[in-house]
């Protein structure tokens, strides 16, 4: 992480139209959000550190919200054209579009990474942050979430913040490897990171 780029904050309009999208976006599909409010500083923090990529390749974030994790590898140093995020709320696109100039951003299910990633971007993602609340899902859909995330980052696994103590995820039901690398009690509510490796 260099540390050498700002990223381009919201104008204090912006922060405050995402902060009641965020909060009008949970009312209409609480499961698909999964928390009340956007991620802490505190947790972006954890997940730009486990999530940053190696030199020449890009990371995946799955669910921008939005995007404070987006704006937290931003602010760490990383250049918007390494960033590409798929967010499946039509409502969220535009905000994200509008205040991450740079980064690509994609409309769309998850489930269909395959399809929905750019060409410039096949053989390039070197961390993937999972920002779906996958442990709401039925198992049929968590394994078509983590299967989609293998076939564009394969061998990579992903990142996933979760609010339970132990591991959100049935690593033995997905062939996963699950692995706590961080918690913090300075997020609303408190939160753990985990990483999840496909075993071999």
């Amino acid at each position: 992480m260099t540390g050498t780029m700002t990223a381009v904050q919201p104008k204090p309009t912006q922060a405050i139209e995402g902060a009641i999208l965020f909060l009008r976006r949970w009312l209409a599909h609480p499961l698909r959000m999964g928390s009340i409010v956007p991620s802490s500083k505190a947790l972006c923090s954890r997940l730009v550190k486990h999530g940053w990529p190696e030199d020449g390749t890009a990371v995946l974030e799955l669910g921008a919200g939005t995007g404070v994790i987006t704006r937290a590898f931003l602010d760490a140093g990383l250049a918007p054209e390494r960033l590409v995020v798929v967010e499946v709320d039509g409502d969220m696109v535009p905000y994200l579009r509008a205040t991450l100039p740079g980064v690509t951003v994609i409309e769309g299910d998850a489930k269909r990474l395959q399809e929905l990633l750019p060409e410039r971007f096949r053989g390039r993602i070197g961390s993937v942050i999972c920002g779906i609340p996958l442990v709401l899902l039925p198992l049929a859909d968590q394994k078509l979430f983590t299967g989609a995330m293998e076939t564009v980052a394969p061998g990579r696994g992903f990142l996933q913040f979760s609010y339970c103590i132990t591991s959100p995820l049935s690593g033995s039901k997905l062939g996963l490897n699950p692995k706590k690398k961080a918690w913090t009690p300075f997020n609303f509510p408190p939160a753990s990171v985990w990483r999840y490796m496909p075993i071999d």
